[in-house]
């Protein structure tokens, strides 16, 4: 379900966003596909009780696992640890029905600041949220992007984080709001911050006082309110599982992305069974 702003504006660019949708260790993997073919996105969601039973019976956890090993094996506190475990192998799922893969294959990664990547898939982005009980992965074909999940419950106080989170033009907006809808814009002007952030590979080191968005509709802004951007970036804000908010940041860097991203079909068939041949041969190519 699209949540709608308080003040009843359209989403725009969201049309270029695939809606998320719910997923569990056994799928439903096939949207991964079709919103990658269609919008060059998709973003699913999950709950990390969903996939205790994988972390606490699968016997391939380990290799699953790879880099995060260590980590997951060091994590004292129950909960967290399962937590961490799930939303590794959340992404691992999400991506693998982008690649075709098997999830088992994949080798993920981190940046500087702890963005994932998929090491040696660079034809694909990913991002990962979660708090709470809920976990949030979206991946892109199309150039960056950023999730972000939070409680739709969660007070925001308008007098105690105007002068942190919001711009010149984005405390008007917020002030000539009615009391009670003021709470529930800041929080989606939160998520979608933290979206566009994460899409930046900034995170909270990128001052959300920087940039900003209208309150009736997810668009790029300068502090001054003036247009940011030009059609490169999408947002979009959705309500899943009924009492969380998912906010979604896609650039379009403007290349043509091959649609077909299966792990398969990505090398020349060709070109492989020559280097196939030069191997077979033990000598170098002339």
């Amino acid at each position: 379900m699209t949540y709608t702003a308080p003040t009843g504006g359209q989403q725009r660019g969201a049309e270029r966003i695939a809606p998320p949708f719910h997923v569990g260790p056994a799928g439903p993997w096939q949207p991964v596909r079709e919103g990658l073919a269609r919008q060059g996105n998709a973003v699913v969601h999950t709950t990390w009780g969903e996939w205790l039973p994988v972390a606490l019976t699968d016997p391939a956890l380990r290799p699953m696992l790879g880099r995060d090993w260590q980590r997951y094996r060091g994590t004292v506190d129950p909960a967290a640890r399962y937590r961490f475990v799930a939303s590794r192998l959340a992404v691992k799922y999400t991506a693998a029905a982008a690649l075709d893969a098997d999830p088992a294959e994949l080798d993920l990664s981190y940046k500087i600041g702890g963005r994932p990547y998929l090491r040696g898939f660079g034809q694909i982005d990913i991002s990962l949220s979660h708090t709470d009980d809920v976990i949030a992965v979206g991946v892109s074909l199309h150039g960056r992007i950023g999730v972000d999940a939070e409680p739709a419950d969660r007070h925001m106080s308008f007098d105690l984080l105007q002068g942190h989170m919001c711009t010149p033009a984005e405390r008007a907006e917020l002030a000539a709001l009615p009391a009670e809808e003021r709470g529930a814009a800041m929080l989606r002007l939160w998520t979608l911050k933290e979206a566009y952030t994460k899409a930046l590979g900034q995170g909270l080191r990128m001052g959300f006082t920087e940039f900003g968005f209208d309150v009736d509709g997810p668009e790029l802004l300068a502090p001054d309110g003036s247009r940011a951007a030009r059609g490169e970036w999408a947002f979009a804000t959705h309500r899943v599982l009924g009492r969380y908010l998912i906010s979604v940041a896609c650039h379009d860097s403007g290349l043509d992305p091959a649609r077909d991203t299966r792990v398969s079909t990505m090398l020349d068939a060709g070109f492989m069974a020559a280097v196939a041949e030069v191997l077979d041969a033990g000598c170098p190519p002339a």
